[in-house]
């Protein structure tokens, strides 16, 4: 089985998969340490929800900003546990993968996503996926090691 490391300063936490489709993030990990993984995909959340909000508000080419900041004001004005714009809905669909069959069905479910979609032709093609690492090619991904 593959593997990726993504380590802060704080935690570390493997992932198998991953896979940025235009509406949804697939995302197969683990934590490598004593975090819980729900703690870790909160993280994961904060941190990515901040980056994407801070992009979209810094980008002048953004044609969309004022409708997407309004959306995420919005949708952050109706919830408890959010200072101002929430990005990441506060649900998501955890399934427990119990063996290896499983882990393959699911990461070649999310890697032909975007296969499905119509987006590409061959799972490695799609820029915003961790197929490209495990073809032996450089991803977007920063940091990723990859360890067969």
């Amino acid at each position: 089985m593959t593997v990726c490391i993504i380590a802060n300063k704080k935690k570390e936490w493997r992932y198998l998969h991953i896979c940025i489709m235009t509406s949804h993030v697939h995302l197969i990990f683990r934590s490598a340490g004593e975090q819980k993984p729900e703690m870790l995909l909160g993280d994961f959340k904060r941190f990515t929800s901040k980056a994407i909000v801070k992009a979209i508000i810094s980008n002048p080419k953004e044609s969309r900003k004022e409708f997407l900041l309004d959306q995420f004001l919005k949708a952050g004005s109706s919830s408890s546990n959010v200072d101002k714009y929430q990005f990441w809905r506060h649900d998501n669909k955890p399934i427990e993968l119990w063996s290896n069959k499983v882990i393959d069905e699911k990461i070649n479910y999310i890697h032909q996503n975007p296969v499905e979609e119509g987006l590409v032709f061959r799972a490695e093609d799609y820029l915003y996926s961790s197929a490209v690492d495990y073809a032996g090619e450089k991803g977007v991904l920063e940091n990723v090691i990859v360890v067969l």
